[in-house]
């Protein structure tokens, strides 16, 4: 009799017949076989033996590693509220290209206790499913030494962009920890979250574990890593947004030692049971694109919505309008693009192509279901990176020898929910209306839009897939890649030849809508630089960054006059839309400088959440230019508004929404851990307030749950302080204001500047 543990079960829930872990495909019915490999979280040595079962489903391979032999049954669900920890792995869900996801939960019950075990899906594992052997991918430190130069960038740059967001979540030790931090290939991937303790780690700590580094970088970076680790240990690098910066400077130097070449093929089909096609795509389908010789490459799928009432014309409207967007901001040469300003140029021209669409739907009084509209996906490659922008549920995936990675998250009702903590996906998508898009082009204003926008660094031959749901519902995709799309990589198959056999796919294994698909296939050439990369370390940063995986568009972004380049409005005639960017910018430096004058140092200097608008000043009169309030600049009688609880120690701790005043500001004899130490007195919040002192001066003792009363002033460290928040204009109003009657009025809500 065959072994159970060596049985996989068929998901077609009309099959469920029991296969051999050797196969692919179900030798009753033919479906594929997914093979969930899964991480669990324990805190013990293993979960059990090799080859055992567990909860009569889950096989174990190694200490931690189980494969799901029921894939087509849900996992159990624990209720989240009871489980906070867990809701650290579902907000992070936009970062599932770098952090695992949670499976389900295991609950073992054994002869003295009962555990429940996290089950992760997707964790960095190298699987070789021939001969059943699964092993750990390499830990970052581990791999360091063989990487080239432009791969040990890239990895810190991933770093870098995740730092904020674990930090937002508690979970910024995972980026800290050799063990946790592992690569696949050119990826950052994390085994599991570690926790932070009562306090997060600060810049300087993520600088000491880089300087571990540095002995094993590569010649042209060694330098450069050693520069930017002390940087962030001695607090010269102060913010992931100046990190980043210096690191995309970085690249870019490494980047003239890589040349790619890009071929595109695009593909839609009408699919056996629609009359017409709403799907449109560029450049048109069966056109293939080559860059070079073309100066541009560039693939958009659009999915549209509103059957025969518009769906085929809002697609096609959106196609044309970002072309022509497009066209635009690829005229400037590469050394001149700000990664963080194309993103944002990316964003407008789709909220151009979003009001396009909205006023062609007022203009013919349609309204409700009777609008029509469109999902998006594009890919623009640029130099050493890709550009992905996406709206709606039209999906992009990243092949490469090591995996096939979905690096867009649908903006449906199942995703929202994964991404507020409310549920986990495998549980959200069985949900009724799970599908259902919270946001396509055309239902409303660009001022209710957030396209998602996300840059890649590329280091080796990739494969981009681009596609609308009729391929990508079903899991198509996940379960054809290795057969279908990997051979390009391998020189095996043509783009062309695969984009027809996807569409064949979609068409005879889903063939329930319309199939559109786009390939955009990046090799790279790529040698070590014989020069060294320099670290330029600004004194000074103001520049937005943008985060790696999404980032969201509002009516301040688009209305932002800093752009380097800009959507031309439609009103404006044809010659003007080839004038170059490359002179605009200039024009806009020197009308800047103008206007600005003396501040113009001083405002480089500081953070734009932090500053506040500049006073006009009467020409004629001569003034002293006045630097606008920001943390770093801090001075006494300031005051500030923590938007953060902030751990003392001691069992104390500054809930968010404390008003602190700044009693003295002075060096610090320890910089690790930050540049400058300030005296604050704490002032009001929702607390307790007791009249004292003989003058009937009201006094605020502060009280957090579960601490003990916090001291009238506490000394933080700048990296404590750089934590806080928001720095109030001097007019605003705060209770830090002394008052002669108790009790203390709480503060009016106002915005920081």
């Amino acid at each position: 009799m065959e072994n159970d543990a060596a049985t996989l079960y068929c998901p077609n829930e009309n099959c469920q017949a029991a296969n051999p872990l050797t196969h692919k495909f179900c030798q009753r019915c033919s479906m594929p076989l997914p093979k969930n490999y899964l991480w669990a979280v324990v805190d013990s040595p293993s979960v059990g033996s090799p080859g055992e079962i567990l909860a009569d489903r889950y096989l174990i391979l190694d200490k931690f590693v189980l494969l799901d032999t029921k894939p087509g049954l849900l996992a159990l669900t624990p209720e989240l509220d009871n489980l906070q920890p867990l809701k650290a792995y579902l907000r992070l869900i936009p970062y599932r290209l770098h952090v695992p996801q949670v499976y389900g939960v295991l609950f073992v019950a054994d002869r003295s206790s009962h555990r429940e075990i996290l089950l992760l899906e997707k964790p960095p594992l190298l699987v070789d499913d021939n001969i059943q052997q699964v092993r750990l991918g390499s830990e970052l430190t581990t791999a360091w030494h063989d990487a080239t130069s432009m791969r040990q960038l890239n990895w810190l740059w991933q770093i870098a962009h995740l730092w904020q967001p674990l930090v937002s979540e508690g979970v910024a030790s995972s980026l800290l920890d050799s063990y946790v931090l592992r690569v696949e290939g050119s990826l950052v991937r994390l085994l599991e979250l570690r926790f932070d303790s009562a306090t997060s780690p600060e810049l300087p700590q993520l600088g000491e574990f880089w300087q571990q580094l540095v002995s094993t970088a590569k010649p042209a970076i060694a330098e450069f890593v050693n520069r930017v680790s002390l940087a962030l240990i001695q607090g010269e690098i102060n913010s992931t947004d100046q990190l980043i910066g210096v690191l995309d400077r970085g690249l870019a130097g490494l980047g003239r030692s890589q040349t790619p070449t890009i071929q595109i093929i695009t593909k839609t089909d009408t699919g056996p049971s629609r009359q017409r096609n709403e799907d449109a795509c560029s450049p048109p389908s069966g056109t293939p694109v080559s860059k070079p010789p073309q100066p541009t490459a560039l693939a958009i799928v659009c999915d549209g919505i509103g059957g025969h009432e518009g769906g085929n014309v809002a697609s096609n409207l959106a196609i044309e309008t970002i072309q022509q967007q497009v066209q635009q901001l690829t005229k400037v040469p590469y050394d001149h693009i700000d990664p963080a300003m194309l993103l944002n140029d990316l964003d407008k021209a789709v909220a151009m192509a979003n009001d396009k669409i909205s006023q062609r739907n007022d203009s013919e009084n349609r309204q409700g279901r009777q609008r029509m509209g469109t999902t998006l996906v594009m890919a623009l490659p640029v130099a050493h990176e890709m550009y992905i922008t996406h709206v709606g549920d039209s999906r992009a995936y990243w092949i490469t020898r090591h995996g096939c990675y979905q690096v867009t998250l649908d903006d449906d009702v199942a995703s929202r929910e994964v991404r507020l903590g409310y549920a986990i996906y495998r549980e959200a998508v069985q949900q009724s209306a799970a599908g259902s898009l919270v946001q396509a082009l055309g239902m409303g204003s660009s001022t209710s839009l957030h396209p998602t926008s996300g840059r890649f660094m590329l280091d080796e031959d990739a494969v981009f897939l681009l596609t609308s749901d009729g391929l990508s519902d079903f899991d198509r995709v996940e379960e054809y890649w290795e057969t279908e799309i990997l051979p390009i990589l391998a020189g095996e198959a043509n783009i062309a030849t695969v984009a027809d056999r996807l569409v064949e796919i979609a068409n005879t294994k889903n063939g329930h809508d319309n199939v559109t698909v786009a390939l955009v296939h990046y090799q790279v050439q790529y040698w070590e630089p014989e020069i060294t990369i320099q670290a330029v370390i600004p004194q000074s940063y103001s520049a937005k960054t943008v985060d790696l995986a999404s980032r969201g568009t509002d009516a301040t972004v688009l209305d932002s006059p800093n752009h380097k380049t800009q959507v031309i409005p439609d009103t404006e005639p044809a010659k003007n839309r080839q004038f170059p960017l490359q002179w605009i910018v200039p024009l806009i430096f020197v009308l800047a400088a103008g206007f600005l004058g003396l501040f113009v140092k001083q405002l480089r200097g500081t953070s734009p959440i932090f500053s506040n608008p500049l006073q006009t000043q009467n020409p004629g009169i001569e003034t002293t230019p006045i630097r606008p309030r920001s943390l770093a600049n801090l001075s006494p009688g300031w005051v500030i508004k923590t938007n953060n609880d902030i751990s003392l120690g001691n069992n104390q701790s500054l809930p968010r929404g404390t008003f602190l005043e700044v009693i003295e500001k002075k060096s610090n004899p320890n910089p690790t851990s930050g540049s400058f130490l300030v005296s604050m007195r704490v002032c009001t919040n929702k607390s307790t307030q007791t009249p004292a002192n003989t003058n009937n001066t009201a006094v605020t003792t502060l009280v957090t749950p579960n601490s003990k009363p916090l001291p009238a002033t506490v000394l933080l460290n700048s990296s404590q302080v750089n934590r806080f928040g928001v720095v109030l204009q001097s007019d605003a109003p705060n209770p830090c204001k002394t008052v002669t009657q108790p009790p203390v009025t709480e503060p009016s809500d106002t915005s920081p500047t």
